[in-house]
């Protein structure tokens, strides 16, 4: 049906020369476009786009580059600036369904401090269980003699998105509590 019907569009002469060597306007598609204002001999693209080129890395403005803040000259207060090293230590709880994870971060350097875990060997072999409440009290206790060693007795925590701070990380959280280390909870 549409061959029939450009058939009959291109031998009625619209498309000017009278039909001969010339395509319909509505199927034209530019052979040249401009690339910072030279103009370039390339194809269309294939999802009908065509990759004009970035001023700064030359990548098609198709890809998304970095997130950029809405507002680059907010004000950063005082606090935000300084909690990474007035609260130097984290708390990170990893619980999945086969293990316990937790471990104890210093903010600036990133380096872990102590870790305690139902995978280790010390513990594994103590436990009949690896993801239930009493093997997330040992992974509590078992952080906070790590972390005395390592002279940390503070820490702050922040649960993650997902996370609900009841059952099991309330478990761990508790142990280490009890075990005097002091662990600032921030609930959003």
């Amino acid at each position: 049906m549409l061959k029939n019907v450009l058939g009959r569009f291109v031998s009625r002469g619209v498309c000017g020369n009278g039909g001969r060597n010339s395509r319909p306007p509505c199927l034209y598609v530019p052979a040249s476009y401009f690339r910072s204002g030279q103009p370039h001999s390339a194809p269309r693209s294939f999802f009908g786009v065509e990759d004009y080129l970035d001023d700064d890395n030359s990548r098609p403005y198709t890809y998304q580059k970095e997130k950029k803040s809405k507002n680059p000259h907010k004000h950063i207060s005082f606090k935000q600036r300084t909690v990474a090293f007035m609260e130097p230590f984290t708390l990170d709880i990893f619980i999945s369904k086969r293990f316990v994870q937790a471990s104890i971060t210093h903010r600036v350097t990133s380096k872990q401090v102590a870790v305690a875990g139902t995978n280790s060997k010390d513990i594994k072999a103590a436990l009949p269980s690896r993801c239930d409440i009493p093997a997330c009290l040992a992974v509590g206790r078992f952080l906070a003699e790590r972390a005395r060693e390592a002279d940390v007795y503070t820490a702050s925590y922040t649960p993650r998105e997902r996370d609900k701070f009841e059952g099991k990380i309330r478990a761990v959280v508790q142990s280490i509590i009890d075990n005097r280390i002091d662990i600032k909870v921030y609930l959003d």
